[in-house]
């Protein structure tokens, strides 16, 4: 009886010992929610990356509406922004914009994005966790390079 006993043990404990899954973002808006794994996640200094080109969550946002935004907690306790892609009420492309930087010495878990004007509509939002390797830009500026990517793309269709 005691034989059969271990065998079990060693599987729960093996089940137990799995690598931890890709931290996941949540998108929310109008009373409907996306997880999202990312599409890109990479080590610390933003090397060996695993891609992921399907994991793209996709919500309908009216125009004008907020979207909000949770993040995991090793995520809000790294530096990390949102970058988002709109149009404005005429349907004209606006120049992509970013949320300011948020880093673990004032930890974010959550971020409303919110549009300019009213009548502008979202086209998309990508969450970019930001790692330890910096890079110098063709301008001469610092930039850090994306660990992690987390896409929402919006369907934007009336109704």
């Amino acid at each position: 009886m005691r034989r059969a006993l271990i065998p079990v043990s060693l599987l729960v404990l093996a089940g137990c010992a799995a690598a931890p899954s890709d931290p996941e973002v949540t998108f929310y808006a109008d009373g409907r929610t996306v997880n999202v794994k990312p599409s890109q996640y990479c080590d610390l200094r933003s090397e060996n990356c695993a891609v992921d080109p399907d994991a793209v969550g996709v919500l309908r946002v009216r125009p004008g509406k907020p979207v909000q935004i949770s993040v995991p907690g090793d995520l809000a306790d790294s530096a990390w922004s949102v970058k988002f892609t709109y149009r404005n009420a005429r349907g004209e492309p606006q120049e992509p914009l970013r949320s300011k930087l948020f880093t673990e010495r004032d930890p974010r878990h959550a971020y409303t994005l919110v549009l300019p004007d009213e009548g502008d509509q979202l086209e998309s939002v990508e969450v970019q966790q930001y790692g330890a390797r910096i890079e110098t830009s063709t301008t001469g500026a610092f930039d850090f390079v994306a660990r992690g990517t987390w896409i929402l793309s919006v369907d934007d269709r009336a109704g």
